[in-house]
């Protein structure tokens, strides 16, 4: 019996919960090498886990809040994976600040933007962070001020051509009031109907 317990206790033990494409086994969840992307991973892990394998993905940021609720997490495996240091990095960069055994995540590095590759996560500053998200907010910004434009000049073309059709009609009534009124100068209220 105690032999069949130390065997036992040799073999993972698959937790009901584990997220597909994951491996589990008590308190380790092992995403590794599973071609996850950040919409293909699972959205929650089980409390339990303390060890979390993330290793040679393809994910480029972390989802808000996926490790908050892990009350027992140790250490999770980053390493292996494209990290793209613009403002999604910003959870995973407060998360590793916040570790003890920071110098553990050291192999952390962003791969892009070209002036942040190489550089690793839990020692960028918020100022390097925020200044890549101000270059799409002023992408976004641009395509604001082009729409706007485009929407002034379509004003501006549908207020010309309202202008331009009521001078139109505004002769079109001028005319038509003139031909009216000779119409009625030429006709004598007095004249006699023509009999044949």
């Amino acid at each position: 019996m105690k032999l069949l317990g130390l065997f036992l206790g040799f073999l993972p033990l698959v937790s009901p919960t584990c997220p597909p494409p994951c491996r589990c086994a008590s308190n380790i969840i092992d995403c590794r090498s599973s071609d996850l992307t950040e919409e293909a991973l699972p959205a929650s892990f089980s409390s339990s886990t303390a060890y979390l394998y993330l290793t040679n993905n393809y994910l480029t940021s972390i989802p808000n809040g996926l490790f908050d609720n892990l009350q027992n997490l140790q250490v999770v495996y980053l390493w292996g994976n494209p990290w793209e240091c613009d403002c999604d990095i910003l959870y995973l960069r407060t998360w590793l600040q916040w570790q003890q055994n920071r110098s553990f995540y050291r192999n952390v590095m962003c791969s892009s933007p070209p002036h942040l590759q190489g550089r690793i996560i839990s020692y960028l500053s918020e100022d390097e962070i925020v200044a890549t998200c101000q270059s799409w907010y002023c992408s976004v910004a641009l395509i604001a001020q082009i729409c706007l434009f485009i929407f002034i000049l379509l004003q501006a073309i549908l207020l010309v051509s309202i202008f331009c059709y009521l001078r139109r009609f505004r002769k079109l009534v001028k005319s038509a009031w003139r031909a009216t009124t000779e119409l009625y100068e030429d006709v004598s209220p007095w004249a006699a109907p023509h009999s044949d």
